[in-house]
């Protein structure tokens, strides 16, 4: 009988549920509203980042416009090197070029200046080759004016001319060539004939018979001689 009147009691006894016990029950379940809002906003933050670090378009667009400057940049870099190049390589032919011309148009003149002076001197040579002759009959002809004659006006008339002719080829650089009493050289003499003298030693020039003479450095008439045996 106790028994049964003490459940009965806890039966009809409701155990109160008081305000603290409810509230602190409320704070285990629910979460702070401003806690879940920070998390949430970091998680989007975190979202957010990894978003921009790997499916940013305008960040890959710039990245590769960047690329793009730097290898157009390289490229007309080196397409201006390969110009200049080619144009440099251009210049030096043209240099080279011009060099050559001029050297060879040096060397033309040289040429063409030695000709002309070649052709002037043969001129002048055969000119005074033929007025050689003229020289050796005034020669003849004055040694054949007598000692009693070599005063009147057509013996000193004859001189004149013949001293002014000699004069005039000296001028262009005609001499005479020595002979008698000189040693016999072929370079400037032509022997004829071999003869016997007392005054001049053997290999030695003792006549002439025809006057040699040199233009400048050259003969231009070998002397006719005889030498002595």
């Amino acid at each position: 009988m106790e028994e049964k009147k003490v459940e009965e009691i806890l039966q009809d006894e409701e155990i109160p549920v008081t305000e603290e016990a409810s509230g602190e029950g409320d704070a285990v379940q629910a979460q702070d509203p401003e806690t879940e809002t920070a998390e949430s906003d970091q998680e989007a933050d975190e979202a957010g980042i990894e978003e921009k670090e790997t499916d940013d378009p305008e960040a890959e667009s710039d990245e590769d416009n960047t690329d793009g400057k730097k290898k157009g940049f390289f490229s007309k870099r080196k397409k201006g090197d390969k110009e200049k190049a080619a144009m440099e390589e251009k210049i030096a032919g043209l240099e080279d070029r011009v060099k050559r011309q001029m050297a060879e148009f040096e060397n033309f003149r040289k040429r063409t200046e030695k000709e002309k002076q070649t052709m002037f001197s043969m001129g002048e040579r055969n000119v005074i080759e033929k007025m050689l002759p003229i020289v050796d009959n005034f020669e003849r002809g004055l040694a054949a004016v007598p000692e009693n004659e070599k005063d009147t006006a057509l013996a000193s008339g004859m001189e004149m001319v013949y001293r002014q002719l000699v004069k005039q080829l000296e001028d262009l650089g005609v001499t005479p060539i020595e002979a008698v009493g000189q040693e016999f050289d072929p370079s400037f003499h032509n022997a004829v004939m071999q003869v016997e003298s007392d005054e001049y030693p053997s290999g030695t020039v003792a006549q002439e018979f025809q006057k040699g003479y040199k233009y400048h450095d050259s003969v231009i008439r070998y002397s006719m001689v005889g030498v002595v045996q």
